[in-house]
């Protein structure tokens, strides 16, 4: 796997302040009951694909989160589209994901609890 380009992470990050505001403004940072903000852009070397990694903080039902902003894809990508036409050639195809990050520090911090109690235990 290749290191990303100083391009691909600027375009990345404009991608990501964009989308933040799209989102606020959409109310799609608010969704039952919990909030959904973007942990992460990833964009592919020939910047037609942007991978968006959304955090989603007490959220009861993530797979229904994650269905709701595909199916406003287009109307966020649209909206992309206009704020930054004049800084990108072609506005790249939005994948979102679901970030496990946070699920996966807890488990392993758990993880570590489990064994320094074992340790002591001993």
């Amino acid at each position: 796997m290749q290191a990303e380009t100083k391009r691909q992470k600027q375009v990345a990050g404009l991608i990501n302040e964009e989308l933040n505001d799209i989102f606020r403004r959409m109310g799609l940072n608010m969704m039952d009951g919990g909030m959904i903000s973007i942990a992460n852009v990833k964009i592919t070397p020939d910047l037609f694909e942007a991978r968006v990694y959304l955090s989603m903080f007490q959220v009861k039902d993530t797979q229904a989160a994650l269905l709701k902003f595909e199916e406003k894809n287009k109307e966020i990508r649209k909206e992309l589209g206009t704020r930054v036409r004049h800084q990108l050639r072609s506005i790249p195809e939005l994948k979102f994901f679901i970030d496990d990050t946070l699920d996966y520090v807890f488990k392993m911090e758990e993880l570590f609890e489990k064994i320094k109690k074992e340790e002591k235990d001993k």
